[in-house]
């Protein structure tokens, strides 16, 4: 067992240990209806996320925070634009879900990436999902409940202008925030450690 003395850690290991194995996605049907996170708080997870690791220094995440009398406006752009694109598929389930669901947040969050051509995409992308997870980490840490959702109109190229994104830019999903129903639960599992781990000590 690592001790305390030989990793001389600035902060509890067992309490960042709890923080990241307890971190769950629970969707907006498991938030408390009507209740809001206060306006502080969310800067400050906010303010988290953009200290996520960014290679040279290209911090290409943008969010765009829904709340109030936002959230229809992002419930009625989404909805509509999936019934504009979705011809033949179209479903009418997945039309009100997505007409429904930002008003089941207390905030929606829209994940864009500003690209930098100096840097491959894919490590932007990396840095953006780092910010996403410092965010998520944070909520949790204040009894918060998040969602990462990249369905809906994610990858739909009319979409961008709506979140400031250009052409080149992505947006990579929604984040959900609220706080959690009482009684909300959410389980996850993971695959022992030595089925995705390569040790060479030699």
């Amino acid at each position: 067992m690592i001790t305390h003395v030989e990793t001389q850690a600035s902060v509890d290991p067992a309490a960042v240990k709890q923080l990241i194995r307890g971190r769950r996605s629970m969707q907006p049907v498991q938030f408390e209806p009507g209740r809001v996170v206060p306006a502080a708080l969310l800067r400050e997870l906010l303010e988290n996320a953009t200290w996520a690791p960014t290679h040279k220094r290209t911090e290409p995440w943008h969010f765009v925070v829904f709340g109030g009398e936002g959230r229809q406006k992002l419930a009625t752009f989404q909805s509509e634009l999936y019934r504009e694109k979705a011809g033949e598929k179209f479903q009418q389930n997945k039309f009100e879900k997505l007409a429904a669901s930002p008003l089941l947040s207390s905030h929606v969050i829209a994940i864009g990436l500003k690209r930098n051509l100096e840097v491959p995409v894919v490590e932007e992308v990396a840095a953006v999902a780092c910010a996403v997870q410092n965010l998520h980490l944070s909520a949790v840490a204040y009894g918060l409940a998040g969602f990462w959702s990249s369905g809906g109109v994610t990858y739909l190229e009319e979409a961008k202008p709506f979140f400031g994104l250009g052409p080149q830019d992505q947006l990579l999903g929604f984040f959900f925030l609220g706080y959690p129903k009482p009684d909300a639960t959410a389980r996850s599992i993971r695959k022992p450690l030595d089925e995705k781990v390569t040790w060479v000590l030699e």
